[in-house]
């Protein structure tokens, strides 16, 4: 591949580290038989890959019991594990106006099909979330909230601890997509009493495509939603009461979760809260370096304000679509344009009409290729 500069982290981290490759081949070669399946060595091999896993993504969010957490394909799958099978029949759900479509949809899907109540919460150009508001919308039938903990579009740092507070208050639970946050920023569930907590293996955790999981309280039923194979209770009609089997059916994606732990140990080794920091930095050096074009508009939290590694922006008379083309095409420069699956957010910004470009930088991104960013758009915008 030419050399390119990528700063699309918040849609898949990139490049992994090193081990993450090394486990996946490794675990390809000695450990592929399907786990929990057999009791040959290969067999037992691949089950020690996931409960290892389990085990470093317990350790590094806070998780008591590592079986509570469940692996799935994504972000996007855990989310609607968790919404599909809390939420019943004429309940009421919280969101906010910076949820992805991957919480927005899910909920829109349940408004028609189980009459389910939804209300998101605003957010203002910052990407702060009005909790009076939030406060106010609870009902007697309000059975869950549910709230990114980073805005994919704004950067924006939701008050994890603060939702909890009031969702518990009022005998809901708490739902917390950590799709831009996990392995970025210090996160322990027991500490900020989350009770479910969906997050992406291919993002902040360094793994690859493909893996994700699912965090559930020990004390929640959720309701399956992939019924079949689990290797346990075989003879059982019903979908296994056990976890992490009852929301585990078919056949795992065990390369891919070796990889994930690999990239889960590397996080680990390094600290999310020095990732954030470094991420952070190079986000307010990017602001700074851009906030001097003209035409730049900047999305999200104004300067030294917490946000995560990503900067959203517009320039004036250039269509974003294009704009990000002209970076990958003419400088070698990878961002992400559009509306980020997140049409909310975009109202709550004001760029429903536009659309943005996105750069975001991870934990190997460096202050030159940001510099390049940044004289990229200079040269773009004099030539509008």
């Amino acid at each position: 591949m030419q050399d390119i500069i990528y700063l699309d982290h918040a849609a898949t981290s990139w490049p992994k580290p090193p081990a993450v490759a090394e486990a996946m081949v490794n675990a390809l070669q000695q450990s592929g038989a399907n786990p929990g399946r057999g009791s040959h060595r290969m067999a037992v091999s691949a089950s020690r890959v996931l409960f290892g896993a389990r085990k470093s993504i317990a350790n590094l969010l806070g998780i008591h019991n590592a079986n509570d957490i469940s692996f799935t394909a994504n972000t996007t799958e855990a989310l609607n594990i968790a919404i599909q099978g809390w939420v019943r029949h004429g309940d009421h759900v919280i969101a906010t106006m910076a949820e992805h479509n991957s919480v927005r949809r899910p909920l829109e899907y349940l408004r028609r099909t189980r009459c389910v109540e939804v209300d998101y919460v605003g957010v203002d150009q910052n990407g702060d979330v009005d909790l009076a508001q939030m406060q106010r919308m609870f009902k007697p039938n309000t059975r869950l909230v549910v709230c990114t903990h980073s805005s994919n579009l704004l950067g924006s740092i939701l008050p994890i601890g603060e939702i909890a507070l009031l969702a518990h208050k009022h005998k809901a639970t708490l739902l917390v997509d950590a799709a831009q946050s996990a392995g970025i920023l210090p996160l322990n569930v027991r500490q900020l009493e989350i009770d479910m907590l969906a997050f992406p293996g291919h993002k902040g955790l360094l793994g690859p495509q493909g893996t994700g999981g699912l965090y559930i309280g020990p004390e929640l039923d959720v309701q399956p939603l992939i019924h079949g194979g689990t290797g346990s209770q075989s003879e059982a009609i019903e979908q296994p009461l056990i976890r992490p089997d009852r929301y585990e059916a078919g056949t795992p994606n065990t390369v891919g979760i070796a990889g994930l732990e690999a990239g889960v140990r590397h996080v680990s080794s390094l600290d999310p809260a020095q990732i954030y920091q470094h991420e952070w930095g190079l986000i307010q050096h990017m602001m700074n370096g851009l906030s001097s074009i003209k035409g730049i508009h900047m999305l999200g939290p104004k300067p030294d304000q917490p946000r995560t590694g990503l900067l959203s922006f517009t320039l004036e008379g250039c269509d974003s679509a294009q704009l990000a083309f002209q970076l990958d095409r003419r400088f070698g420069i990878a961002v992400r344009a559009g509306f980020h699956c997140s049409p909310l957010a975009h109202e709550s910004a004001g760029t429903t009409a536009s659309g943005a470009v996105r750069a975001s930088v991870g934990y190997s991104t460096t202050k030159d290729e940001v510099n390049a960013l940044i004289e990229a758009v200079q040269e773009l915008a004099n030539m509008e």
